[in-house]
């Protein structure tokens, strides 16, 4: 079985990683992601002596929020700031591999390779976990690199040790090494379904993007004040991902009818 999956992760990377558009979302989208935040942060930093008579009382209810013992209005003030740059960190493992696996099923029809893949003795689950894997591997480790260059640029840009810490504290390493490999997972099953109900790369993609939308709501709670990104709403939502992505797994191996999803395409 690991052999037929192997061979199609192969064959998958050997055609997807040919696109340009591909190559551009996988080296660019991390970088801007990761830039950003570098940037904030540096230039909130730079205004860190005009705000050192600033105590905790003055500063706003939200940013207090996710103030630490013994910190610092600045330090607030950057730590409420990056927090919302977390959310773009997880935005990455679902917006790369939607590209990759819109073309997955789309592009082979229309190459006509998809025909003789149908027609060999490989099982549905086979195909489904190469193109699965062909997709969701290379977001998790751009997200995974993304956020290394991110770890190690810190201390280049003057950041204090409780801001560091507050970064590489368990609620955003759960955030980039298990809920975004999740969300990459639900990613890339849900655009190869849609893939193989549609007949351009294009729609399947923009229909994907929709999983964004959730990541979304978290953005926007959490700049309304409604909800702090927190150790336990993290394993909430991580709970949430593996449970849909169960779900979706099963929903894909038994909807994808390879026997008739050829004549089905007009």
């Amino acid at each position: 079985m690991m052999k037929h999956i192997k061979t199609i992760v192969g064959k998958e990377w050997a055609e997807v990683f040919k696109n340009r558009m591909v190559l551009f979302t996988l080296i660019f989208m991390p970088l801007i992601f990761t830039i950003l935040p570098l940037a904030m942060l540096y230039f909130t930093g730079q205004g860190m002596d005009e705000m050192a008579s600033v105590t905790t009382a003055d500063v706003p209810a939200e940013f207090l929020s996710v103030c630490g013992e013994g910190m610092g209005a600045n330090e607030c003030m950057q730590i409420y700031v990056v927090n919302q740059f977390l959310l773009l960190f997880m935005m990455i493992p679902v917006i790369i591999p939607v590209t990759i696996a819109a073309y997955s099923v789309v592009g082979e029809k229309t190459t006509h390779s998809l025909e003789p893949l149908l027609a060999t003795p490989i099982t549905t689950f086979e195909l489904l976990a190469g193109k699965s894997l062909a997709a969701a591997l290379p977001a998790i480790i751009v997200g995974w690199a993304a956020f290394g260059l991110f770890l190690g640029a810190l201390p280049l840009i003057g950041v204090t040790r409780a801001v560091f810490a507050y970064i590489a504290s368990p609620t955003w390493l759960l955030a980039i090494f298990v809920a975004g490999p999740l969300m990459a997972i639900a990613a890339v099953n849900l655009a190869i379904f849609i893939s193989s109900r549609v007949n351009d790369p294009r729609t399947a993609e923009q229909i994907s993007a929709l999983l964004i939308i959730p990541i979304l709501g978290l953005l926007f709670a959490q700049l309304a004040g409604v909800i702090v990104i927190n150790v336990m709403v993290m394993m909430s939502f991580i709970g949430g991902m593996a449970l849909l992505d169960v779900g979706m797994v099963y929903l894909g191996t038994t909807i994808f009818q390879r026997e008739t999803i050829l004549t089905r395409w007009k």
